[in-house]
């Protein structure tokens, strides 16, 4: 099966709803994905209920941001397929995630203004936008506020000039744990990008995921060139972990494409993650 293990939608900074993703997927013949939103599972089990009704095998999943202290108290996504999105553990913990997540955001328009941006703090709380943008509060004010031109423009000449610094999470080692307690099954996402800038992929900037409890990586990924798609490959199966691949699509708003790159089933190591999307292509839930 042509799979994508790595989607988000409208519920955290994806511009497709549910109901676009399963016409997205369908057309680009797709036959196996997951939602992996950020610090949020609300559109997984509408999701699920298309997949089921198109007859598309689906996982359910999210992706929670840790702080990785190994490396620099550097910000890295463990994904966590199958897991149960009504969980009482999982839920708060996710929450806790987002609310963190917008604080940074509201401390980096703070910084605006004091900077002398043209920004009114009371217009910015009360500010709403179309979750179809995609993206996040801080940009999209900023873009309707004419005050930067496009995506790239906000990373690069607005938070370039901030002091941004994402908070504290959870440890890759709690969100193992989270994940399993609710009867997930963990992967570190694309390597590629989290280890750029602090030591790069390799045996020995991977391990600390490894004794975290990881059950497998995105080995393939828009993210990795073929080099670094091998040092995946080779260290999964060296360990014995499961070797997964997903297009982090967020709907267009960054330039990246559906299903790419192509990865068949039978080019992963999906273990327990197969039998899961059939149960609940099958079953409903389970």
């Amino acid at each position: 099966m042509r799979t994508d293990l790595h989607i988000h939608t409208t519920a955290s900074d994806g511009r497709w709803t549910p109901e676009r993703l399963i016409a997205g997927v369908l057309a680009e013949g797709i036959e196996l994905f997951a939602v992996t939103d950020h610090d949020t599972v609300d559109n997984v089990l509408s999701t699920e209920a298309l997949a089921r009704e198109a007859g598309l095998a689906f996982l359910r999943g999210v992706e929670i941001s840790t702080t990785a202290t190994e490396h620099g108290n550097g910000l890295f996504h463990i994904l966590g397929y199958g897991i149960d999105p009504t969980h009482p553990e999982l839920l708060p913990r996710l929450d806790e995630n987002r609310l963190k997540l917008e604080g940074t955001d509201d401390d980096d328009i703070r910084q605006l203004i004091k900077m002398g941006y043209p920004i009114d703090w009371e217009e910015y709380e009360a500010y709403t936008y179309d979750r179809e943008r995609g993206g996040f509060k801080s940009l999209n004010f900023m873009l309707d506020k004419g005050l930067c031109a496009d995506v790239r423009a906000f990373f690069n000449d607005i938070r370039a000039k901030l002091n941004h610094r994402w908070p504290t999470f959870l440890t890759p080692a709690e969100a193992v744990a989270l994940i399993r307690a609710a009867g997930g099954v963990p992967v570190l996402a694309h390597p590629g990008m989290s280890l750029e800038h602090t030591g790069g992929v390799h045996a020995e900037t991977l391990a600390p995921f490894l004794e975290a409890g990881i059950a497998g990586i995105e080995c393939y990924s828009q993210y990795h060139d073929a080099e670094t798609t091998a040092a995946c490959i080779a260290f999964c199966r060296q360990h014995g972990i499961l070797i997964t691949g997903g297009s982090d699509y967020h709907g267009g708003f960054v330039n990246r494409k559906l299903g790419h790159p192509v990865v068949d089933s039978s080019e992963l190591v999906l273990g327990q993650l197969l039998e899961l999307s059939r149960v609940h292509l099958e079953t409903g839930g389970g």
